[in-house]
């Protein structure tokens, strides 16, 4: 079974389909203003340049989103960027103040042909971290183990979204189930397989043929589709031309997909290397993460920046990443643990992500390792649980 791939919607429908495409130019590097000389230094408990990588690392699942926020809320004034190979890196900062390091944040999706972050932390040694959800991690773990020591997001984003004209009687996944409608997703996702396990959906209403594109919920509001509470809601509403009204959706976190999305992962062997940057770095991720959920400005002006200067076919416009911020946070995406740490890790919810992708990724023929626990797949050994979203 492929790795989950993220969505590369596109805003805009003409009668039929709008596909609307920005070519790449030549490669180029751009510096934005400001200097890391303008920085004050970081408190010693912040400061990461005698323990850390001149230039810590990050490689992103996808294009640049608000979900990432977190992360691009370190880089810091005077950033450059790489239009060629899409990657961003500035001075590394938390509070406004220099950390001692730079950070580099690469964009995934197309920039790497659509490889997963684990296995590019496999091709080159010099990640410092991935963003790898539970279940990928589990589908990795024979040939490239990773542990998460961060986590991005509390709970998933993935939804199941509705035309709720068309369904006012819809509330829940298992509403969707019991009216037999088709359920339009990307093959490969194992959230559907999970949603038949549970009972929820019966597996003849698997629809395994979504694009990304609009067109087919425009065509036939009769489906249920999948989507992320983050970005379809406003998109529909707001951005595509031949729907422009509200969905309804569920998170499918609530029906059973425990994963953690997107979780900030080492190489499993790197761990004990890693250990004394990741120390004093993890509660400065935590820092900035809980920063960004009070003020996600200027982190969404710099993704929409560098979606801009990127130049992809990935189309995001600076409204959906607002709306994300305020979603993550309004619905619980992003926020603090049940002991009020944000970033952490609940082991049970980590096991039950095993044993329920465990099962369906072996039965599609991934070799998953005898013995694989919650232990081997994320740590909380980093994690400062004084810091959390106020």
């Amino acid at each position: 079974m492929p790795i989950s791939v993220r969505r590369s919607l596109v805003a805009g429908l003409s009668a039929s389909l709008l596909l609307a495409v920005t070519g790449c130019g030549a490669g180029a590097t751009t510096t934005a203003a400001g200097s890391s000389a303008d920085l004050k230094p970081a408190p010693a408990a912040q400061r990461l340049d005698k323990v850390c990588p001149a230039t810590v690392v990050v490689q992103a699942d996808w294009e640049p989103e608000a979900e990432h926020g977190p992360i691009y809320n370190l880089v810091g004034p005077g950033y450059s960027v790489d239009t060629d190979k899409k990657r961003v890196t500035g001075p590394l900062v938390i509070g406004g103040k220099d950390t001692g390091v730079k950070i580099q944040v690469r964009a995934g999706g197309s920039a790497v042909g659509f490889q997963s972050p684990a296995s590019e932390m496999y091709i080159d040694q010099s990640i410092t971290l991935g963003m790898v959800t539970t279940d990928s991690a589990i589908q990795t773990a024979g040939k490239r183990p990773v542990t998460a020591v961060a986590a991005l997001m509390k709970k998933s984003p993935q939804v199941l979204m509705w035309d709720p004209k068309t369904h006012p009687g819809w509330k829940t996944v298992a509403d969707i189930g019991k009216s037999g409608a088709k359920v339009v997703y990307r093959d490969g996702e194992v959230f559907a397989p999970m949603l038949v396990a549970k009972g929820l959906i019966k597996k003849s209403q698997l629809d395994g043929s979504y694009d990304s594109s609009p067109s087919r919920f425009v065509a036939d509001p009769s489906i249920a589709q999948q989507g992320f509470a983050t970005a379809e809601p406003y998109i529909y509403e707001h951005e595509v031309a031949a729907w422009k009204k509200p969905v309804k959706f569920q998170l499918l976190s609530d029906v059973g997909y425990t994963v953690y999305p997107e979780a900030l992962s080492v190489r499993t062997g790197a761990l004990k290397k890693l250990s004394p940057c990741l120390k004093k770095l993890v509660p400065v991720i935590q820092q900035s993460a809980a920063d960004f959920a009070a003020a996600p400005d200027t982190a969404v002006t710099l993704i929409d920046d560098i979606v801009k200067q990127y130049g992809t076919s990935w189309v995001y416009s600076k409204g959906t990443g607002q709306y994300a911020a305020k979603e993550m946070v309004k619905l619980g995406i992003l926020g603090n643990e049940a002991d009020g740490s944000i970033a952490s890790f609940d082991k049970k919810r980590v096991t039950d992500s095993l044993k329920t992708f465990g099962p369906i990724l072996a039965k599609s023929g991934v070799k998953i390792p005898a013995g694989l626990s919650a232990d081997d797949l994320a740590t909380n050994a980093f994690i400062d649980t004084k810091i959390g979203m106020k």
